[in-house]
């Protein structure tokens, strides 16, 4: 791996964490800074770099240091109430890379599709472990972590991404990775 994507990796993984710490509390899901830079991963990283990124950031996290919202770490916020968003961020951004990967697509449409799948993702796992760890039914868990979201992650997934295009184009285009 190149000196260049180990440092557009880093500062990406750093910026996911800061992030983080941007968290205003909405019931047992926080509003955090996160899908913003997520959707920013795609078109700045390799499909497979931006992978690493998210699991860097999941490890740093799980190991203890505050890089999660409210300036959490630990094993605990992993398997706690909103553990489910961050194992969605890692399965989301797979299915980002695949999606960014159908050549036959116009690049806008696998754009929009790429960050679709890594919403609906975390969506969905967030809702389950919610539903499991917070003992909530279907429609109390989607209330409190999806619902009051969409329209915020909407806007935050399109700044994203307008923010990865002016990137993209300011940089030189990284190594990719296989």
């Amino acid at each position: 791996m190149s000196s260049q994507r180990i440092a557009r990796c880093g500062l990406c993984c750093a910026l996911l964490a800061v992030s983080a710490w941007v968290s205003i509390p909405l019931g047992p899901v926080p509003f955090t800074l996160q899908t913003m830079v997520l959707a920013m991963l795609p078109g700045v990283l390799a499909p497979r770099d931006a992978v690493m990124t998210v699991a860097v950031y999941l490890v740093l996290g799980i190991a203890g240091l505050p890089v999660f919202s409210n300036m959490m770490g630990g094993l605990g916020v992993i398997v706690g109430p909103t553990g489910g968003f961050l194992w969605g961020f890692l399965v989301g951004m797979v299915a980002a890379g695949a999606v960014s990967r159908i050549k036959s697509l116009p690049e806008s449409v696998r754009e929009v599709l790429s960050r679709a799948a890594l919403l609906t993702i975390s969506y969905a796992f967030g809702t389950a472990q919610l539903m499991i760890v917070g003992s909530m039914a279907l429609p109390a868990a989607l209330a409190a972590a999806v619902l009051p979201f969409i329209v915020p992650d909407i806007v935050k997934m399109s700044v994203g991404a307008i923010l990865a295009r002016a990137v993209a184009r300011a940089l030189p285009a990284p190594a990719q990775s296989r």
